[in-house]
Order: C-alpha cells, then sequence, then structure tokens
C-alpha cells in the first residue's frame, strides 16, 4: 500500500533496527543504575543485560556476519549494508559493555558491601577459610574440571558458546602451551565462604589459585578467563512435518556448535595468548571485546537469589477478583460480560482455571489451546494432560521453534500425546506465536465454547514478571473463528478471511493498514483521529510509512515501544504528530495494545503481533478486537492514558535515534504507570473486590 521510498532518502526515514535496540539494552542498564532500585533488583537488571546482549550477538550480529561472508550486500530499510551495521554495532555495543562492568566494579559492588554482601578475593580469607575452600575444590571442583591443551595441538577442542573458561599459558620445558580449563556450569560460581555471612568467592578464582593440581609438575605462566559466543541462529530448512521433533532435535545439536561471533576477555590477558585464541575460533580483531571486570554476569543471578528480601522490591500479591477467581464463577461472569485481565497487576489464575476446567469441571467436554513458551514447569500442560486422561477432547499445538525452548515443548509434547491428548506442530515455515484457548461446555441443551486470547505465553512464572493482557469472551463470531483457526493449524485449509479476528499472514497486516488509513480520512473530514499502540517492537517499513503518511494528514499518534523502534517521530513534515515513549522498569512491558479513534467509535485490538516482517508475515498471529464499550473506554482512559502519563520509567524516542528520560518537573508530580497499577489493579475497578489468596 505504501512504497517504500528511495534508500537514498532512507536513512532520513528510518532508524537502524541493531541500534535502536541496543538503545533498549541501554536503558536496561539505566535501570541497574538507577539509586531508587533495591540493590539485588540493581544486580538482577545488569544479569538481564548481559543475556540481552549476549543473545544480540548469537542471533542479530551472527545473521549480518553471514551475510557479509555470503556476500550479501542486501541494504537494511535504513540504507546500511551488513557490514556498515557490524562496524556500527561495534562501535556501539562494546562501550555499552564496558561500561556495565564499570557500573558493577564502581557502583554496585560498594553498594553491595555496605548491605553485607561481598565478593572477595581468596588472598583476602584467614588461613582457616583458605583451607576450608582448598578442602571444597578438592572433594567438589576438582573432579568437574578436565584440562586440554588448545595449542600446540593436533585437534583443538571445542570451546562451547557461552561458557565460562581460564586459558592457562604453561611452559613445559622450553615449550610454552596454552591450555584450557572450562568453569563448571554444574555448581554455583558464587562460592559462599561462610554460613553466617554473604560473603561469596568466584568459582574462577578458586580454580585458578589451585591450578598445580590439574597440571602436576608442569610450571604455569599466568591464567586468563575469557569467553565465547557463538551463532545459534540455526535455521530449521526443508523440515518435513512428519519428522518435525527429530529436525529440531538436530537443530538444538547444531546450536551447540555455531561458529564463534565473539570473544570476551578480560584486560589482563596479553596480546600474545589472544592472539592465539583468535587464531585457534577464526576471528578478527573487531570480534573481539576486552573487558576490565566481571565476565559472565548472570552469575549476578546467583546472589540475586539470597534470603534479603528488604533488598529486593516489596513482594507483589495480584488481585484476583471473586467473580472471575474460579472456572465456576469465570463462566457464569461470562455469560453476562466478557473479562480483560492486566497482568501481573491481576493474576494469572484465572487463566489456569480456565485450561483446569477442562479436567475438573464435568460441563467442559473439550479444549484447543496454543502452547509457545511453557517453562520447565507448566502446571497448564499438565492440567491439559490430566483432562485427556479424563477422557476429555483435548487438542494443543506445540511450536516446536520457539527459540531457546525447543527442548521444553518437544518434552511437554511428548507427555501429552503420551496422556492421550491430539498435538500438533503447525507449519515447518511459520512460527504459531498466536496465544489462544478454546473451551466447549455443555450448557443447558447447548454447546457453547469460550474463548481466551492473550498478549503473553501460558506460563505462570513469567505471568508475574511480564506486563500482558488477556481477554476472554463468548461471542459466537469470535468462538467460530477460533475454531476455524485451529483447523488452519491442525489441518488442510485455505481459508483467508475470519469474521472478527486478525490473523497473520493471513490479513492481518492488511488488516492494521487498512485502519491507519481510515484514521486518515476520518482526520481528512475533520472527525476525531488519534492512534495509540502499544508494542514490544515497531520495526515493519510498510506499517512505519502507513503512520507517517497518517501524521502528515493530521492523525495525533501516541506509540509505546518498549524496544526495537525504526520509526522517526517528530521530525518535520514527516513525523510531527507522532510520539514515541519507551518503558522500561520492575516488570518487562510486553502487552500489545492497537488503540483507533475511528471518527468516535474507538476500535481496539489486543494480541501477540508486534509490528515486525516476522510477526505479519512469518508467523501465526491473532489480534482480537474488544467490543465491550467499558472495556474499550478502560484500555483508552485507564491503560493507555496512564502509560503515557509515566515521568518515572518512561523514556521520549527523540528524531536521532537517541532517548531521553523523562523527569518530573517537582518531586509530587511523579507518576510511575507500573506502580499506579499495582495500587490500583484493574480488574479490581472492572469486577470487584479480591477473593481469598
Amino acid at each position: 500500500m505504501f512504497a517504500l521510498r528511495n534508500s537514498v532518502r532512507s536513512i532520513e526515514r528510518y532508524l537502524n533496527r541493531e541500534l535502536s535496540w541496543l538503545q533498549f539494552n541501554r536503558r536496561v542498564l539505566s535501570e541497574a543504575e538507577n539509586p531508587a532500585n533495591p540493590i539485588l533488583e540493581r544486580l538482577r537488571f545488569l544479569a538481564i543485560f548481559e543475556s540481552n546482549l549476549d543473545e544480540f550477538f548469537m542471533v542479530r550480529v551472527s545473521g549480518l556476519i553471514e551475510q557479509v561472508e555470503s556476500g550479501i550486500n542486501e541494504t537494511s530499510p535504513d540504507g546500511l549494508t551488513p557490514k556498515e551495521q557490524l562496524k556500527l554495532i561495534a562501535a556501539s555495543a562494546y562501550p555499552l559493555r564496558r561500561r556495565a562492568s564499570e557500573v558493577f566494579e564502581t557502583v554496585l559492588k560498594p553498594e553491595m558491601q555496605e548491605n553485607g554482601i561481598r565478593l572477595v578475593k581468596i588472598g583476602s580469607l584467614g588461613p582457616k577459610r583458605r583451607a576450608l575452600l582448598n578442602e571444597y575444590f578438592r572433594q567438589v571442583v576438582f573432579p568437574l574440571c578436565t584440562p586440554l591443551v588448545l595449542a600446540p595441538a593436533t585437534k583443538v577442542p571445542f570451546i562451547s558458546n557461552r561458557s565460562l573458561n581460564l586459558a592457562v599459558e604453561l611452559n613445559d620445558g622450553a615449550e610454552t602451551k596454552l591450555a584450557r580449563v572450562k568453569i563448571p556450569s554444574v555448581i554455583p560460581r558464587a562460592v559462599r565462604v561462610s554460613k553466617s555471612r554473604h560473603e561469596y568467592v568466584l568459582l574462577e578464582e578458586l580454580i585458578t589459585i589451585n591450578l598445580d593440581t590439574l597440571f602436576p609438575g608442569i610450571h604455569i605462566n599466568d591464567a586468563y578467563i575469557f569467553r565465547v559466543l557463538r551463532d545459534a541462529d540455526v535455521e530449521i530448512r526443508e523440515l518435513d512435518a512428519s519428522d518435525l521433533i527429530s529436525s529440531i532435535e538436530e537443530t538444538l545439536r547444531l546450536r551447540r556448535f555455531g561458529d564463534p561471533v565473539l570473544l570476551q576477555h578480560t584486560s589482563e590477558m596479553p596480546t600474545t595468548v589472544r592472539q592465539q585464541l583468535m587464531g585457534i575460533l577464526a576471528l578478527e580483531g573487531e570480534d573481539v571485546l576486552n573487558v576490565d571486570g566481571l565476565l559472565g554476569m548472570e552469575v549476578l543471578h546467583e546472589l540475586v537469589g539470597i534470603d534479603r528480601p528488604a533488598l529486593r522490591f516489596p513482594p507483589y500479591i495480584p488481585h484476583i477478583p471473586e467473580s472471575v477467581g474460579t472456572y465456576s464463577s469465570l463462566f457464569e461472569t461470562l455469560g453476562t460480560e466478557d473479562v480483560l485481565l492486566h497482568h501481573p497487576f491481576d493474576g494469572f489464575r484465572p487463566v489456569e482455571e480456565f485450561v483446569a476446567s477442562a479436567a475438573n469441571d464435568p460441563q467442559v467436554v473439550g479444549i484447543k489451546q496454543t502452547l509457545y513458551r511453557v517453562g520447565t514447569e507448566s502446571p497448564i500442560v499438565e492440567m491439559l494432560a490430566e483432562a485427556a486422561e479424563e477422557g476429555k477432547q483435548v487438542a494443543a499445538q506445540v511450536e516446536l521453534k520457539a527459540r531457546f525452548d525447543e527442548s521444553n515443548n518437544i518434552s511437554w509434547a511428548r507427555a501429552l500425546e503420551h496422556a492421550g491428548a491430539h498435538v500438533t506442530y503447525g507449519f515447518p515455515e511459520l512460527k504459531t506465536h498466536c496465544k489462544m484457548c478454546l473451551i466447549v461446555r455443555r450448557e443447558q441443551n447447548s454447546v457453547r465454547s469460550f474463548v481466551h486470547i492473550g498478549t503473553g505465553n501460558y506460563n505462570p512464572s513469567t505471568a508475574r514478571q511480564y506486563t500482558d493482557m488477556g481477554l476472554f469472551t463468548c461471542d459466537p463470531d469470535i468462538a467460530q473463528d477460533v475454531l476455524e483457526l485451529f483447523n488452519y493449524l491442525t489441518g488442510f485449509s485455505r481459508q483467508t478471511q475470519f469474521r472478527k479476528l486478525l490473523v497473520a499472514p493471513l490479513n492481518l497486516r492488511e488488516g492494521i493498514l487498512d485502519r491507519i488509513a481510515k484514521e486518515e480520512r476520518h482526520a481528512k473530514k475533520g472527525k476525531a483521529a488519534r492512534i495509540a499502540m502499544k508494542l514490544n517492537a515497531l520495526v515493519d517499513p510498510e506499517v512505519i510509512e502507513a503512520l507517517y503518511h497518517a501524521s502528515a494528514n493530521g492523525v495525533k499518534i501516541d506509540l509505546i515501544v518498549r524496544g526495537t523502534c525504526c520509526l522517526r517521530p517528530q521530525v518535520p513534515e514527516l513525523s510531527e504528530n507522532i510520539q514515541v515513549v519507551s518503558i522500561v522498569g520492575r516488570f518487562l512491558e510486553h502487552s500489545r495494545i492497537y488503540y483507533f479513534e475511528n471518527g468516535g467509535e474507538p476500535m481496539v485490538l489486543l494480541g501477540s503481533a508486534d509490528a515486525m516482517r516476522r510477526n505479519l508475515d512469518r508467523r501465526v498471529e491473532v489480534l482480537v478486537p474488544v467490543e465491550s464499550p467499558r472495556l474499550v473506554e478502560h484500555l483508552r482512559e485507564v491503560v493507555l492514558k496512564r502509560y503515557l502519563e509515566d515521568n518515572v520509567h518512561a523514556w521520549d524516542l527523540k528524531p536521532d535515534g537517541t532517548y531521553q528520560k523523562r523527569v518530573a518537573q517537582k518531586p509530587d508530580q511523579s507518576f510511575d504507570s507500573q506502580a499506579w497499577f499495582m495500587a490500583n489493579p484493574p480488574s479490581k475497578a472492572l469486577y470487584g473486590s479480591a477473593r481469598a489468596h
């Protein structure tokens, strides 16, 4: 509908996707720096920052490297070649990672110590504690360590992805050798020194001072910490659906052996050792990052888990109204009105009760559900299995290609099949990312279908950490759409249109573009015209061009985009009517809301789809309309309005791609949207008092 402009001007119209994502991770790092956050939460944000950056290199950077090595020079929407993007990424990502180390060493470690949590050097301990640590090494650590020669070696041993390693320089007579000792990941890396105090030494230091037991009789020059990130974006090509599980298992095996994309090492490592590692890994200088301080900040998750509640966010108990707290009360309420929940402020229990009804409610005869990321422990899947064992009709569409969750999903798929459920795996070429569940229930002399469609996964753990929304309804048209969509997923169907749902890759892109264009027509006629979208990412060029066009014709556009945003706001004659804000706080903002003023008759859609090519063209996604005027008003006047008012965790995107944190003009004018929702859970206003927890 909206043709892309020529590449000469594209850099003026679009922000680079990769650099925009790095800006998002910078905002995560800022939460680690934020003194208003408790110290253990700041450590958690720092660990999340590191994990995010690792995945970025393993997936996004590895993809760009593959393009360069394949001679692909196709430019991104902002007009940059893969090689140009890699240079800009290095110029941004490397200083960002060094800043993270600086934050830990100069800010967080001293604050940890003030609160009685210390990472200490073994040399600072007394003889008794050193002896206890050495005994721990002999009994527990030594059996797990396997020293391997790296150079000279006829066959170089494999260095696994994200592993922490010691590069050990040995002097064996006249010859200098390089060995590698992998730091075991099956035991804690933060080794507690004292039962009475929170003092820890790092496992790599304990191994370092005991290297003589691993290399007896050999002179050890020194040892240096390093880690390697590898390509984890292994494509699943030409899969036969009948052999999908074995194909996914092969993909998991191949991911472990992906090409190296980044070598990280401490600044103490000499040039000779670094060059040897670069040669072994076939990496160039631009693929190497030296860091002062801690490598592998995932160890901070171990410290976050210590028993010091006062050093974490106060616990939050979600609100669960009596009218939806059990499946019987939920079905009764749904007989009169739709139900909207906003997690984690509203509890996830009604969703679990909805699924549990398949096993526990004698009136329920069948259930159909999609499963994307359900976690290592899943009450939801266990309920589905129980329902199948009870003889209920259970159909589950399990997405095996959910990156980094493939192994869990394979296990759950097999468990469901063993219980007697009908399990399907969707399409080899498409990921099924939509979140929907349908219950078929006998009521009086008929059968009625109830539907839940959400923005987040059916995962109780992430439901406590992510903000998501879920709509329950028994609208006949929506229920029929969901039934037909399951047939599309599990059988043979060429259906392209639905009554009310927007479904990718069938009609969702067209549906969003049509609604944006409709707002533009309303603006031209002088009618009420406004667009508000809350997304994880805004990347798709066609959607961006449509928003630019609407803005130029007078449509007011508010975008709440947590992560990557390639649209340039506030550019004269292009996007003057568009503002973009990102909110990064205690909870990960994950809900997707599409709001259209529609000339005074508002339309709202909720679902799993971000405005990205992959979501619109290469995934099965669903957006469901919210039709209750009461819920539409709530989403506009409460949810979207409160997020847009935030001046504590909100960052405004500037035309040049930088973000500026909002600051209240006066302390008493500060407004934290997430804190407000915790104090005012949406379901309390919509559905009344809470049931007992």
